[in-house]
């Protein structure tokens, strides 16, 4: 009969490939993604543009700051048409020691300009001074409506009323800076236009703690950012010097620079994260991602793997489960045929001797017990299967257990045409087993040597002291089993792949079921084989062994789980 194409291997095997195409695509798009990032340094770029976007705040931050000191100031400047104008502007400096100088412009009387009384007795300053008066009057009154229509337009929207002015210095002066504000109490039908001026000395004080509260805000901080330690700095747009620094700023070059837009031009504002940089941020991230990649690339083929192996295992199991029904059966088979020829012949009355009817009725009883033992063998397992096996120990000559065993099965031996050894020692001591058990897997080994001697067939088997235990041996010189079979055969289900046992039948419970036993009684079974030259299974049971200690006579000693058979 043609087998059908689409097996349950073929569907196991589609619906794998279905699962490992998609995902090798998936790892191979994740590796060429990266791949590209890192090529195109499109992290760089976020990373920088992040790092913009963070100076921009801070930039608008700092502005906010020096607004906050002028707000008040702007809205007590007085009218340039009141008589103590100039007494007004001298009480908001002495008020305000922040400030240096303050003036107001108004385009039909001129400019009124105070100086703080610290430089008010400099003659250096108050010459500065006239000259940036007859600056500022030049420059407002032809500039100025331009300048106090776009202040007004932006108080109207809500933004600060401000236009700043810092004029181009010397990298070795200390940097000025002042603010242009409308009036309130002013004429609105003049052009006027008030200012003041920080303090040079002051601003040393302000931009670091103003940095630094700034840098140290969360709030300050664009969503998302990772926030790492990062120091500014504030500098001339011509040179590196610091004119201000944040806290941990230590002399490096910057990493992202942005010119400053608000309350204090003609500055850039420097970042840059100490003892790291920006690429190699980049190239700590693209180095993380191909570690998850790989890692989860890793998972996910050794995920596909073992499910293909437990489902293949699985699917093998359920093959070898329904194997057993026709094995089972062929095992059944020969000693129910003896059976029931012998006692149809038996029930025919066509035996001629009282001898001969003994004989007969011997053969029955043993192939009965033959027959009793293979179920046990099925019932055992089925019991070891859900943890409800249990034995009995009794102290046990076991020279005449392996011997009356032996007997049982020695018809069985005879029929097979085999040559059969037995080199049983008398100074063996009575140890406590489980006798039935016992009996079990010494018929179970000479079964298997008898089924799998095709040629040669020769059968021995031994039992002696040694090295304080009992050691039994099942000898034959059938066809052996390759070395690297030798730790598969004791797996429950597991038949050697080897053609000359094509045709044997078995269930391959035989070996698990004794590993189990001889486990349970505290010993190890293990093999000696050379393809085509024979097998020697030997179990070893202590003498005085822990497992056996507390075995009184009598006792029942629960089986190990039932994961455990053939481990």
């Amino acid at each position: 009969m043609k087998k059908p194409f689409w097996n349950v291997r073929a569907r196991l095997l589609l619906t794998l490939g279905l699962v490992m195409l998609p995902a090798a695509a998936l790892i191979w798009f994740g590796f060429e993604h990266l791949t590209s990032i890192e090529r195109e340094h499109t992290v760089q770029a976020a990373i920088q543009s992040e790092v913009h976007q963070k100076l921009a705040i801070f930039d608008k931050r700092l502005s906010e700051r020096a607004y906050e000191l002028v707000d008040p100031v702007r809205l007590h400047f007085p009218s340039p048409l009141d008589e103590d104008v100039k007494e007004k502007l001298d009480k908001i400096l002495a008020a305000n020691p922040w400030a240096t100088c303050a003036f107001i412009f108004d385009q039909s009387t001129g400019t009124v300009l105070r100086l703080g009384a610290r430089e008010a007795h400099n003659p250096q300053a108050v010459e500065a001074m006239d000259r940036f008066s007859k600056t500022i009057h030049v420059w407002f009154s032809e500039e100025g409506e331009g300048l106090l229509l776009r202040m007004r337009r932006a108080e109207r929207s809500g933004d600060p009323p401000y236009v700043p002015y810092s004029p181009s210095q010397d990298v070795k002066e200390d940097y000025m800076s002042m603010l242009f504000f409308p009036i309130d109490a002013a004429p609105k039908d003049r052009l006027v236009i008030g200012g003041i001026m920080f303090d040079s000395q002051y601003l040393k004080r302000f931009f670091p703690e103003a940095l630094n509260a700034i840098i140290n805000d969360p709030g300050d901080h664009p969503k998302g950012d990772t926030h790492l330690p990062a120091v500014i700095m504030l500098h001339y747009q011509k040179d590196n010097t610091p004119v201000a620094a944040s806290s941990g700023w230590d002399g490096g070059p910057p990493e992202v620079e942005h010119k400053l837009e608000g309350a204090f031009p003609n500055l850039l504002m420097a970042i840059r994260y100490p003892g790291t940089t920006i690429e190699a941020i980049t190239q700590r991230f693209l180095r993380t991602s191909f570690i998850i990649l790989g890692s989860l690339s890793v998972l996910l083929i050794a995920g596909l793997f073992f499910t293909y192996r437990s489902v293949t295992k699985t699917m093998e199991l359920a093959k070898l489960k329904s194997d057993i029904v026709s094995n089972v059966s062929h095992e059944l088979r020969t000693p129910l045929a003896l059976i029931r020829l012998y006692a149809e012949t038996l029930e025919l009355g066509r035996i001629p001797t009282e001898g001969k009817k003994l004989e007969y009725y011997r053969i029955v009883r043993k192939e009965s017990e033959r027959l009793t033992a293979l179920i046990n063998n099925i019932l055992d397992f089925s019991r070891i299967e859900a943890g409800r096996k249990e034995y009995e120990f009794r102290e046990t000559n076991l020279p005449a257990l392996v011997r009356d065993t032996l007997d049982s099965y020695r018809y069985q031996i005879e029929q097979n045409g085999f040559r059969y050894e037995e080199h049983i020692s008398d100074d063996v001591p009575p140890i406590p087993v489980d006798r039935e058990a016992i009996a079990r897997s010494l018929l179970n080994l000479v079964n298997n040597a008898i089924k799998y001697s095709s040629s040669e067939k020769y059968l021995a088997v031994n039992l002696y002291r040694e090295n304080g235990s009992v050691k039994l041996d099942v000898v034959d010189h059938g066809i052996g089993i390759p070395r690297a079979e030798q730790n598969k055969i004791f797996d429950k289900f597991y038949r050697v792949c080897d053609p000359l046992q094509h045709e044997t039948k078995g269930s391959g419970l035989g070996l698990a079921l004794v590993q189990h036993i001889v486990h349970a009684h505290g010993g190890e079974i293990s093999v000696e084989s050379t393809p085509g030259k024979g097998s020697k299974f030997t179990i070893a049971l202590p003498l005085c062994s822990g497992a056996g200690a507390d075995r009184t006579s009598g006792s029942k000693a629960a089986s190990e789980q039932p994961h455990e058979v053939g481990a």
